[in-house]
């Protein structure tokens, strides 16, 4: 059988092929599933999507009606799936449940640090052969306090290196994590963590619950100088309202690594053509803050994981198998 791959990155690419080989053939494809890509998926029993995939009900419908039995996502989010309409479809939805949680962890330091010491500041100066110093200074991280909202698997790892930091550990979740807790942390309230924090990491996923867990009332009540990071969902921070809180000099820096409506920009080249998302163009131009394309997840390690774990996906699903990675159809 071969397998249909969409939004597959040419660093991604090879190491799909390697886990399909003597499995199952592979076509690979570097656009992304949306209305307009869904129509090539004509006659796939199994099509494999990336996390900026659009699986909308029209989507759905066509890749239904085309003859595919399973979608097998290769991200651990899956917001932007109707999963009801593949239901109803009688269509396999499949993700990948968990992956190398030290690849987004750190790329969330990442972030804080080059906020934090205006590294890409810095760096933008020496390529100009510009040695000065002024407007570099950064801050120790030993002593302050770190808000972790959020503290699975991803949120346990970020708050390892905070502790290695030596630094004073606030979390937020519905559930007490025991490690972290151990760690030093102490729980609290959503608003005295925002209150009291100096650096802020999300890690949690994106439903409705979570949707703006960061808007504009959680904005005002962090720190003026404190440090934002987000490195899960764009869809958790208000960016509208972050904006503006920019635009009034609040904040040390803001290190995003994800954007709320990122979908038909991020993974792609668009540096030829006219910015049309207004809010996104505001962002980049504040000296403060530092924004990537979604890839904190992107290390060998994490790739890998996250093939091995579709290509099973595949195999369990010929096989007449289920598994956790399994959210269509639901188990009732």
């Amino acid at each position: 059988m071969e397998i249909l791959a969409f939004g597959v990155q040419a660093d991604e690419k090879p190491l799909l092929e390697k886990a399909f080989a003597g499995h199952h053939d592979v076509r690979c494809l570097d656009v992304f599933l949306d209305e307009d890509t869904a129509p090539i998926a004509a006659g796939y029993e199994v099509v494999s999507t990336s996390v900026n995939a659009d699986l909308n009900h029209r989507v759905l419908q066509t890749l239904a009606a085309g003859g595919t039995q399973l979608i097998a996502q290769r991200s651990t989010g899956f917001n932007n799936i109707d999963l009801d309409v593949a239901e109803r479809l009688g269509l396999t939805v499949a993700r990948v449940s968990s992956y190398s949680p030290y690849s987004v962890a750190e790329f969330a330091w990442t972030l804080a640090m080059a906020v934090n010491r205006r590294i890409v500041r810095a760096s933008n100066r020496t390529r100009d052969f510009d040695f000065r110093l002024d407007g570099l200074m950064g801050r120790d991280l030993r002593g302050r306090t770190v808000g972790v909202l959020g503290t699975g698997r991803i949120g346990e790892a970020f708050t390892r290196i905070a502790h290695g930091f030596g630094m004073k550990l606030l979390g937020w979740d519905a559930a007490e994590n025991p490690a972290c807790v151990e760690l030093g942390m102490k729980y609290v309230d959503k608003r005295r963590l925002l209150a009291e924090a100096d650096l802020i990491s999300l890690h949690v996923p994106l439903v409705e619950a979570t949707h703006h867990l960061v808007d504009a009332a959680a904005l005002k009540a962090m720190k003026d100088d404190a440090i934002l990071v987000n490195s899960s969902r764009g869809g958790l921070v208000d960016t509208e309202a972050l904006v503006a809180e920019l635009r009034a000099g609040r904040f040390t820096g803001v290190g995003l690594d994800v954007y709320e409506a990122e979908a038909g920009l991020f993974f792609l080249d668009k540096s030829l053509e006219a910015v049309e998302d207004d809010t996104l163009a505001r962002l980049v131009t504040f000296p403060n803050v530092v924004v990537t394309s979604h890839q904190a997840y992107y290390t060998v390690e994490a790739v890998t994981q996250i093939i091995d774990t579709t290509l099973q996906n595949v195999l369990d699903h010929t096989a007449g198998r289920r598994s956790e990675n399994v959210l269509v159809p639901r188990v009732s």
